[in-house]
């Protein structure tokens, strides 16, 4: 231990964070996509639309069903050929590994929170539905304003728990040659050799972010039991 060098880690400090910048924008982007498009899935399903239900499913287990890094591979290495097949006249039209990764992560989330929101809407009370139903509300307004709302604020926590492991997977886009955090390390520590002490700043770094995040997980689940235990309390006394 007497041989280790921290002041690499000042010296690497901006190229790092680059790095863990890239990660951070790269979960977000793909947390968007993901929730954006895992609602509309489990709303089809939800709803039991003609087709589209069953499409979704099969694209929800494709997707559950395989790593995310032969997802990456296929985007990155298939596509393009695809693409140009339809649009170039044969030939790739590449979408450049950062289109990629954004493009990849997105979909590949969205089949993990469509499962969460469906669980969700699934755990709803039917009486919710009936009132607004009574209010005279469009399936719209039902979703957007009542439904939604709700199932978003229980869901939350797993939510959240899903996203921690979304930030931890963007050190899989090493395979698309692209520096994201962990990347930035690996390629610093082939140039000085410090591998041990700069994989144990990204170690700690991540164990700080992901530490953080599960205290809020925490936080957010104590809360709702919290709400839940009065909504409950308050039923039983009307009783």
């Amino acid at each position: 231990m007497g041989e280790l060098d921290f002041s690499v880690i000042g010296q690497s400090l901006p190229y790092l964070l680059s790095g863990l910048q890239f990660s951070i924008i790269l979960t977000v982007v793909a947390f968007l996509i993901g929730i954006v498009l895992g609602t509309i899935f489990a709303l089809i399903q939800h709803l039991n639309v003609p087709v589209l239900t069953q499409v979704v499913q099969v694209y929800i287990t494709v997707m559950r069903s395989i790593p995310l890094i032969l997802v990456l591979f296929w985007f990155f290495f298939l596509v393009p050929i695809v693409l140009g097949s339809v649009f170039a006249g044969g030939r790739p039209m590449p979408l450049g590994a950062t289109y990629t990764a954004f493009i990849t992560f997105g979909l590949f989330e969205a089949a993990y929170y469509s499962e969460i929101i469906k669980v969700g809407l699934r755990s709803l009370n039917k009486g919710q539905f009936e009132a607004a139903d009574a209010l005279g509300l469009s399936t719209f307004d039902t979703y957007a304003y009542v439904i939604l709302p709700q199932v978003f604020r229980a869901v939350s926590p797993i939510i959240l728990t899903q996203t921690i492991i979304l930030f931890q997977d963007t050190s899989l886009v090493y395979v698309l040659s692209m520096t994201d955090f962990l990347g930035a390390a690996s390629k610093l520590s082939q140039i000085n050799g410090r591998m041990v002490e700069l994989y144990l700043f990204v170690a700690v770094v991540y164990l700080a972010i992901c530490w953080i995040a599960s205290q809020c997980v925490a936080l957010l689940k104590h809360r709702f039991d919290v709400r839940q235990s009065r909504t409950i309390r308050k039923s039983n006394m009307t009783v």
